[in-house]
């Protein structure tokens, strides 16, 4: 199976991700990282954007941080053939907005981190541990 067959499989099981009525797939950075080569799949407005494999190193050591949970890649769309959209990462952690902006250099700083699901929105569901928190980091 190759890496596309195998993501795309993966977003079947939630239905289309492209209809606003879905819940929101939530990847581990494997699933999301692992066989994505697609310049632009995530961190496309920024201004040099990033290929996949920089983001993926970035997003394992905010992973490994103490304070850490998790970080899992929300699909936002998959609307292009080659590998599904993303604008949004969470990260599970029991620190503040402002410190998770604080972990990202400038040039790949989320244009927004904020605390909690996003209201009007569906997610896979995920059990959040105690004493952790999602924060949503948006790029536009």
């Amino acid at each position: 199976m190759t890496p596309l067959q195998r993501i795309t499989e993966r977003l079947k099981r939630v239905g289309d991700v492209n209809d606003a009525a879905t819940p929101r797939p939530l990847l581990t950075l494997p699933e999301f990282f692992e066989g994505n080569d697609v310049v632009g799949s995530i961190g496309c407005n920024l201004p040099s954007t990033p290929t996949p494999s920089e983001l993926y190193e970035l997003f394992k050591y905010i992973a490994a941080r103490p304070e850490v949970a998790d970080v899992r890649v929300q699909v936002t769309m998959f609307d292009v053939p080659e590998w599904p959209f993303s604008d949004t990462i969470w990260v599970i952690t029991s620190a503040s907005p402002e410190e998770v902006a604080d972990w990202f250099d400038e040039q790949v700083r989320p244009d927004e981190c904020r605390r909690g699901w996003t209201q009007g929105l569906a997610f896979e569901p995920y059990p959040i541990p105690p004493g952790m928190h999602p924060i949503a980091c948006w790029w536009d």
